[in-house]
């Protein structure tokens, strides 16, 4: 089980956030976000946005923390990546 948070430094909403993803499962994501109490509301197709004072938590959790460009490759790698001309024919937050 491989789940991934990069360092809060996207600003929104009075915060940063981090993203959270799994570079091997959708339904591995799912799990741990609720495992976490992490609201589906906050999945983005192919990744959770996490507000900062998650951060730790997660860590302390077993998500693996790496730089976002390093947390991008390997979402790309499973073939889990949603790109924009994907969300065109996707429905914005599925599940939710």
């Amino acid at each position: 089980m491989t789940v991934l948070i990069d360092r809060p430094m996207w600003p929104a909403h009075g915060t940063v956030w981090s993203h959270l993803v799994s570079d091997t499962s959708l339904d591995e994501l799912h799990a741990f976000a609720a495992a976490n109490e992490i609201p589906r509301r906050g999945f983005d197709l192919d990744h959770y946005d996490v507000p900062a004072r998650l951060y730790d938590v997660l860590v302390a959790a077993g998500a693996h923390p790496v730089g976002n460009r390093e947390l991008v490759l390997r979402l790309r790698a499973s073939g889990l990546r949603v790109t924009k001309r994907d969300r065109a024919t996707r429905p914005e937050h599925p599940g939710s």
